[in-house]
């Protein structure tokens, strides 16, 4: 993960990683409490020394949340650069910077969890609705049409199974369960079989949506 550059940083570069290793290497949770203060005044040297510290912890907590490297890593640099811009928040007395660093980490990771989920179930409920809206206007059409010429020359053109299961369903007004248990099919299987059967109407008989 490489280290992100903080905002307002662009005069003076890190401390060499020999210093930030040396210097991150004798930094105990006291020692980051320092550290964490100078990088409160915006010291980007000490920001080194607490990325170095710190990245692998954030990074192990990100990572078992999201169970995402790709994922883990782009939240991992964002936990980081919000230590260096919430660095004057910390406060020694309510915990450990190691501490504090991981609850903003196991925070971040939470978020992106949620957001990627919500997300996940508006375009599922999106494509729910639009599928659902399409076939009951299809159904509809059809089924006003079933008596005509045209449709029982279209019922000709399905599957054995897919004419059975519109017939039972339209003319003898079954349910999909009842339809299921006439033909000793499972019910998965007849609701599939339905949808491409009135998919097929639909295309046979020219019906728009």
């Amino acid at each position: 993960m490489n280290r992100p550059l903080p905002s307002g940083a662009g005069a003076g570069a890190p401390a060499p990683a020999s210093a930030c290793a040396s210097a991150s290497a004798s930094t105990g949770d006291g020692g980051l409490a320092e550290v964490m203060e100078k990088v409160a005044h915006g010291d980007k040297q000490a920001f080194s020394v607490l990325y170095d510290a710190l990245a692998p912890l954030v990074l192990g907590i990100v990572v078992r949340v999201v169970r995402d490297r790709a994922q883990g890593e782009e939240v991992a640099q964002e936990v980081m650069i919000e230590l260096w811009r919430q660095a004057a928040r910390y406060r020694p007395e309510a915990g450990s910077v190691t501490t504090w660093a991981g609850t903003i980490a196991h925070r971040r990771a939470v978020d992106r969890v949620r957001s990627a989920q919500a997300s996940a179930d508006r375009e599922q409920a999106q494509a729910s609705r639009e599928h659902h809206t399409a076939f009951d206007e299809v159904a509809e059409q059809v089924e006003t049409r079933l008596e005509s010429e045209q449709v029982r020359r279209c019922l000709s053109g399905l599957t054995e199974l897919q004419r059975q299961a519109v017939t039972l369903a339209y003319y003898q007004g079954l349910t999909y369960r009842e339809v299921a248990e006439t033909l000793r099919t499972p019910l998965p299987t007849i609701k599939t079989r339905m949808r491409d059967g009135l998919i097929r109407l639909r295309d046979c008989m020219g019906v728009t949506t």
